[in-house]
């Protein structure tokens, strides 16, 4: 036991979101260091639609940019992608890759991968919830805060769409309501007090 936990015991921060996402994680990671110590996972709500967001981002951090891939180790210091059609879990300090599981309807890939980090992830947990259509993620917020996690929903004034972001104040279990640019110094913060 003690050696699964050894060195992946950083946070990880799930940035869900989806139509007007792209908007906010370019706000977002302009305004992260590139040595924070966290991870930092995208999880876009895309059905069936390829992503491309492994190939705009880079040019907006200095973190490397990847796909995930399955069993791809988590690190800090580093920005990963969800790929289509595809849930994402966490397990043993690595990235795990199913078909997804509701294939019809409102895709629910951000709550299962927050439910994911619940149950196999030592270090601590961020959950951001940005711009998008549907309610993905705020199911999942509750049990983030159970096991110490904390919640952050875009401000709604500042999400291209915020249905999304909306749905998460709404379940009543988010820490703070920020804009992009707030939502990095809040981030900035956490990882320093994860640090100390």
């Amino acid at each position: 036991m003690e050696a699964r936990r050894e060195g992946r015991d950083f946070p990880i921060v799930c940035v869900g979101g989806s139509a007007g996402g792209l908007d906010a994680y370019i706000r977002l990671l302009k305004h992260l260091p590139a040595d924070m110590g966290v991870a930092i996972v995208i999880v876009n709500h895309l059905r069936t639609v390829a992503t491309h967001l492994h190939e705009i981002l880079p040019a907006h951090t200095k973190m490397p940019v990847e796909l995930i891939t399955e069993r791809l180790d988590v690190r800090p210091d580093c920005v990963f992608i969800i790929p289509e059609k595809r849930d994402l879990h966490v397990l043993d300090g690595e990235f795990r890759l199913k078909p997804i599981s509701k294939p019809r309807g409102w895709p629910d890939v951000i709550t299962v991968f927050l439910r994911s980090l619940t149950e196999n992830w030592d270090g601590q947990l961020v959950a951001v919830i940005v711009s998008g259509y549907d309610g993905d993620g705020a199911a999942a917020l509750s049990g983030i805060r159970e096991v110490g996690g904390i919640t952050i929903a875009q401000r709604l004034d500042t999400a291209a769409q915020p249905d999304m972001p909306e749905s998460a104040i709404e379940s009543g279990c988010v820490d703070f309501i920020l804009s992009p640019e707030d939502i990095a110094k809040k981030l900035v913060e956490i990882a320093a007090a994860a640090r100390a």
